[in-house]
């Protein structure tokens, strides 16, 4: 989990980034590619996480100057280069498809403004570059919540609840189809800590304007407890 210090949020800059969940068709359903952050890494290191990384001047270069557009076109080059970088798929950055937002909220010592992008990665060989990312695993999402559940691996927030989101698509054409007919589901995490752990509010969720989670009414959150991850959301 991120670093619990807090900072004065106007210490710290929202660094532009993007991850791409790289996907193939597997034996027991559509199976993503995870990489392992080298342990010696500052920012969740050790964790299993998407390709991916801050967006760099070059991929700035490659937008078009039109807001939103504009930011969302830097992060497809970054997302697309960093998965070339960091595991030598080649991705094509226009045939990304935009899945989630992320920005991390106020008081971490790092604050980022992450855009999520899927990706057909059928056929691609993988080699990572044993610097930044030290391992590789092709997982189902399920097999993946499972080991981080029983202590084995350490995957971030937005990583879990994005491996929730494609547990509930069979094959790499449904999880494209579900991505191209949704919005880009945007969030801003309010963490609130609880007794037993961390209770994660998402917008939407009753208690999100309040930072309640005893709120009552509907659901959207992750709780982080010690008696185990679970995401709740209310259709």
């Amino acid at each position: 989990m991120p670093s619990t210090r807090l900072v004065s949020a106007s210490e710290v800059p929202i660094q532009p980034a993007a991850t791409v969940l790289c996907l193939r068709d597997g034996k027991h359903g559509v199976e993503v590619l995870l990489v392992r952050r080298n342990s010696k890494l500052v920012f969740h290191g050790g964790a299993w996480v998407f390709p991916g990384g801050r967006v760099d001047p070059a991929d700035v270069g490659l937008g078009v100057a039109d807001g939103a557009l504009f930011e969302e076109t830097a992060a497809r080059a970054a997302a697309a280069r960093e998965a070339r970088e960091e595991t030598s798929l080649g991705l094509d950055a226009e045939a990304l498809i935009a899945l989630s937002h992320w920005t991390t909220p106020p008081g971490f010592p790092r604050r980022f403004s992450t855009w999520f992008f899927i990706a057909d990665a059928r056929g691609g060989e993988v080699a990572v570059d044993q610097g930044e990312i030290d391992a590789y695993w092709w997982s189902t999402p399920d097999a993946a919540i499972a080991r981080r559940a029983e202590g084995e691996i350490e995957l971030p927030p937005p990583t879990f609840v994005s491996l929730v989101w494609l547990s509930q698509r069979a094959t790499v054409e449904d999880a494209q189809a579900a991505a191209r007919a949704a919005s880009v589901e945007r969030y801003l995490p309010r963490p609130v800590r609880t007794t037993d752990g961390v209770v994660s509010l998402y917008e939407g969720d009753s208690g999100y304007l309040t930072t309640d989670p005893e709120a009552a009414g509907p659901r959207h959150r992750l709780c982080m407890l010690r008696s185990g991850w679970r995401y709740e959301r209310d259709t």
